[in-house]
């Protein structure tokens, strides 16, 4: 139904009771897509009757539509892992902007842009000090932040540490968006103030006091019970909408859904639901390869390797440096193990690997198990690869393979002047405290790693060498020499040039962290994202929105970069089977 027009005098202003009774009428009155109602213009001289009636409790009216059922869509996103720390401990970086596929708070989105109207998100605190950028992130939706939020974000702006950073990044943004506006602040301030075109929605701020409407057995002075009140007092008020309390907090979200109020997590920073639809790298070729790709198909030798030049559907689940192959089983026929080099349209240039799997092509003694480490060697040992990430689980060998690729490198063919090895200090149980010593001592119980294969290199001809235990200590010395251990702590500024970066446990890292450690390459440094993203011991990281699923998801495709899942593991027949068993 129509909206009623802007009053042009005080006599024109509708009663708001009889207006809201109108707006839930049924359906058949229903207002076109697209039209816009005009916002009553405030008279100069108003009772005190008529103050009350245009309050906040109408402010959204103006922009209600006839209510939409809202129904969830087939997507929820539901992580599949969840901290209950309460309180986050750094900022996940925005990932995608708004024009990749919306992952934030609302989850199972029924309303499109234009389609009905827009929600209205209560942002918890925590939301804001795990993203500061949280609030552009809601497209044609509005923002609520209660007095409490902003109260909270206060008492942690002070200090060092990364949730602080972040209350101050919300702080100066929020001034921002507030410099300036000189409409009443009832009215809602536009989020597209600062730039953001895809935030057409508005931000409120809490500008009275609201009745207590929450059970009386929850403590009043408790924040998140004020803040539950809040969520409780919108959805009465605005009952021609739906207010949804957005919050990384589990037990919020639990106390909200029993107080029969929406709750939902943020979701903006995951870059995927599922670890199975994560990048591995490689790609088995379906059977029938050859006879939907042959046609018309160039070979040609160069380099020791032989590349391939073919034209067919395949094509199109290919990216650049993916590793391809199609394994025999008959026995009869060549497997095929090859690496995409490039890319346009339908056709593809495949160049088969090196073997690295034969003695004579070992790499600091160390020969690749399988096909996984086979396609690892060749990324590591390739120097047009400037990044190169390898996901698996324990006992897969990523740290082995990558140290002899850099010793190799290193010491025999000179490419790198060292090699810098770092990674996130956060302990599986309880931390053992203060640790004394210089920047490596400290960080050495943390590198134990290093040290184990260490000594299986050590122990390789490449490594032992033929001078005895003298011999063996000399060339030991020589090679903790050129392995310097770093702490992520004064990484900031640093640039490193004809360095081989290795960042172990990536797992832990938060996008805005790897991102730090990455830009740190100079020119000619080689950088490798080791981890495991089922060893996730950080808070508020999952699977999803950990640094290295960012980090592989963000480079997939890339002529410099290239990435590997190890799938099998050669520790020993123990460790295979606790991975699996455990």
């Amino acid at each position: 139904m129509p909206l009623p027009k802007a009053p042009a005098k005080p006599a024109d202003i509708v009663d708001l009771e009889e207006h809201r009774a109108s707006s839930r009428k049924p359906a058949a009155q229903k207002k076109p897509q697209g039209v816009q109602a005009s916002a009553p213009s405030k008279p100069a001289a108003q009772s005190p009757a008529l103050l009350r009636a245009v309050e906040q409790p109408a402010l959204f009216e103006e922009l209600s539509l006839p209510a939409v059922e809202p129904s969830r869509s087939r997507g929820l996103r539901t992580p599949r892992a969840e901290r209950e720390d309460r309180q986050p401990v750094s900022n996940v970086a925005t990932l995608g902007g708004a024009k990749r596929a919306t992952q934030h708070a609302d989850s199972g989105r029924a309303t499109r842009r234009g389609t009905g109207p827009a929600k209205l998100f209560v942002l918890d605190t925590n939301v804001l000090l795990h993203d500061p950028t949280s609030v552009f992130r809601f497209e044609e939706h509005d923002i609520y932040l209660p007095m409490m939020t902003l109260e909270e974000l206060d008492n942690n702006k002070k200090g060092m540490s990364e949730v602080a950073r972040n209350a101050r990044s919300v702080s100066r943004m929020l001034d921002q968006l507030v410099e300036g506006f000189a409409e009443p602040m009832e009215k809602g301030i536009p989020l597209s103030k600062l730039g953001n075109k895809d935030a057409t929605g508005k931000l409120f701020f809490q500008t009275q006091a609201t009745a207590n409407a929450l059970p009386a057995t929850l403590p009043v002075g408790k924040a998140d019970n004020q803040i539950l009140g809040v969520v409780r007092a919108l959805s009465e008020m605005h009952s021609g909408r739906e207010v949804v309390l957005v919050s990384k907090d589990i037990n919020m979200r639990v106390k909200a859904r029993a107080l029969n109020l929406s709750a939902e997590d943020y979701f903006n920073d995951k870059v995927l639901e599922d670890r199975d639809m994560l990048y591995s790298g490689v790609f088995a070729l379906p059977a029938d390869f050859w006879d939907k790709h042959s046609k018309g198909m160039e070979s040609w030798q160069h380099g020791g390797a032989t590349f391939y030049r073919v034209t067919g559907p395949s094509v199109a689940s290919m990216l650049v440096n993916q590793f391809v192959f199609h394994e025999t089983t008959d026995g009869i026929g060549q497997s095929l193990y090859a690496q995409v080099t490039e890319i346009s349209g339908k056709t593809a240039v495949l160049r088969t690997v090196k073997d690295y799997t034969h003695a004579k092509h070992a790499v600091w003694g160390v020969t690749a198990r399988n096909r996984e480490q086979n396609f690892a060697l060749n990324l590591l040992m390739n120097p047009e690869v400037d990044f190169v990430t390898l996901l698996g689980q324990a006992g897969t060998g990523k740290t082995l393979i990558t140290l002899a690729a850099a010793l190799a490198q290193c010491l025999d063919k000179r490419l790198y002047s060292e090699i810098i090895m770092t990674r996130a200090t956060v302990p599986v149980g309880e931390d053992i405290g203060f640790l004394p010593g210089t920047e490596e001592e400290k960080m050495a119980p943390w590198m134990g790693a290093v040290e184990d294969n260490l000594e299986v290199l050590l122990g390789s001809p490449s490594g032992s060498g033929h001078g005895g235990e003298w011999g063996k200590q000399a060339t030991s010395d020589l090679i903790k020499s050129k392995i310097k251990i770093k702490s992520m702590n004064f990484m900031r500024g640093r640039t490193f040039q004809q360095k081989f970066l290795i960042i172990d446990e990536a797992q832990n890292l938060t996008p805005k962290q790897m991102k730090t450690l990455i830009t740190r390459a100079g020119p000619g440094t080689k950088v490798v994202c080791m981890g495991n993203i089922a060893q996730i011991d950080t808070p508020y990281l999952t699977e999803g929105s950990s640094g290295l699923t960012f980090v592989v998801d963000r480079f997939k495709g890339w002529p410099h970069s290239g990435h590997v899942t190890l799938a099998r593991g050669e520790r020993s027949r123990l460790a295979d089977f606790a991975a699996d068993a455990l």
